[in-house]
């Protein structure tokens, strides 16, 4: 039964890491990029023409958020053996990092209603709607940057869980690590010096997240050190 739901819950980890990754690229970064443009006018007609693939990659984005909240349960369920609380504080840093980028996409999704033509709107000049709907889009791009540091504390934690573990590969507890520090450096050089806030500090999520996709997949958990390491702990608090 242990051995079932150990490998269960690995390649369902593994199949929601490939989800959230794509639908966090489509969503998150190819989408916006493509309806943000230099100046406001641009931006607008970019938004009215492509009301489709607005809609496509939010809900893109709408995929990527439902599995990295299941994700933050499943690291916990994996990771719990080696230490339950700070398991725990990684599902919870999962959480909080999920429900403040919901935050910032709301500002996302509304853009495109100061462009619709809406009655109530009548008071403001075209110009003055194509400017909101620029901000509302450039309010994501800027709050966005910032919860970057939510997404990296729990990768780090995964990570030393998963170093300390015997029945997961110590490479991929580092890579873990790595990853949560890149998006950690990443919203610090943001706030206190934005001219060394380079995208490259990102780069090594994209690797961890195929690394650790690919594990699951594969190889996933050793099943029978997870039962160990779960007994042992069972031992320890009886």
């Amino acid at each position: 039964m242990i051995a079932t739901s150990v490998k269960t819950y690995s390649r369902a980890a593994g199949i929601l890491l490939v989800l959230s990754v794509v639908g966090g690229f489509f969503g998150e970064m190819y989408v916006p990029s493509l309806m943000l443009a230099d100046d406001a006018a641009t931006t607008a007609a970019q938004l009215r023409t492509n009301e489709g693939l607005f809609r496509l990659g939010f809900a893109a984005y709408l995929i990527e958020a439902v599995s990295d909240i299941v994700l933050a349960w499943l690291f916990y369920v994996l990771l719990k053996p080696v230490h339950r609380e700070l398991a725990l504080l990684s599902a919870f840093f999962g959480l909080v990092s999920t429900t403040l980028f919901a935050v910032t996409k709301m500002f996302y999704f509304a853009a495109p209603m100061f462009v619709r033509g809406s009655m109530y709107l009548t008071a403001f000049s075209p110009s003055q709607l194509d400017a909101f709907a620029t901000l509302f889009l450039s309010l994501y791009g800027v709050l966005s940057g910032l919860t970057m540091l939510f997404y990296g504390i729990p990768w780090i934690v995964r990570g030393y869980l998963t170093y300390k573990s015997d029945y997961l590969p110590r490479p991929l507890g580092l890579l873990m690590i790595a990853a949560g520090v890149g998006f950690v450096g990443k919203t610090l050089t943001y706030v206190l010096v934005p001219a060394y806030s380079s995208n490259l500090l990102l780069a090594p999520m994209f690797l961890n997240a195929l690394a650790v996709a690919i594990w699951m997949l594969v190889w996933g958990v050793h099943q029978d050190k997870f039962a160990r390491a779960g007994r042992e702990r069972s031992d320890l608090h009886f």
